[in-house]
């Protein structure tokens, strides 16, 4: 099912970078994926075989008023072939196809206290400048490493933390 949402998401990127909505279309079908998703009235109109396709293209032309054209298309497609319920996955793929395209990279940092603004954006500014890349750093607060710091860059991690390295020490003890 993830190899459908891949193609699919690629068709709908590929025509908004066409036509230069690319930033739009992102955020409209991030809305629409939101909206379903916390609406189970929604789910059950759009997922469900009991309703048929014109009365679901009625019903998104209905919901989804002023959307671009591309997507409002990509969307009747999804209903035709019954692959709305792949909405969410296509929604992933097609944020990783435009975090691709602008180099944006994500960076997760936790610490074992809340740091303060200056501190995040200084580290998520050292790691753009190291990477050449544009930098989206989202912190979180996790006491159990004890101190320190974790980053997740990409698909890197770099463990700091006092917890590791107490592990690390444990580890060389029980070897000695």
């Amino acid at each position: 099912m993830e190899e459908i949402a891949q193609v699919y998401a690629r068709a709908l990127f590929e025509v908004a970078q066409e036509s230069g909505d690319l930033d739009t279309v992102r955020e409209q079908l991030a809305q629409f994926a939101d909206a379903i998703d916390s609406d189970r009235g929604l789910q059950t109109f759009f997922f469900s075989p009991y309703f048929s396709t014109d009365e679901k293209k009625d019903g998104l032309h209905k919901a989804v008023e002023g959307a671009e054209p591309a997507l409002l298309n990509f969307l009747e497609l999804l209903i035709e072939k019954h692959r709305v319920p792949a909405v969410f996955r296509i929604r992933r793929e097609f944020d990783r196809l435009w975090r691709e395209e602008n180099k944006l990279l994500s960076v997760q940092l936790t610490s074992a206290i809340k740091l303060d603004d200056a501190t995040v954006e200084s580290l998520g500014r050292t790691i753009g400048e190291r990477t050449g890349r544009k930098v989206d750093v989202s912190a979180s607060v996790n006491p159990d490493i004890l101190g320190g710091i974790v980053l997740r860059v990409g698909n890197s991690i770099l463990d700091a933390s006092i917890r590791n390295r107490l592990e690390s020490l444990r580890k060389q003890v029980a070897r000695s």
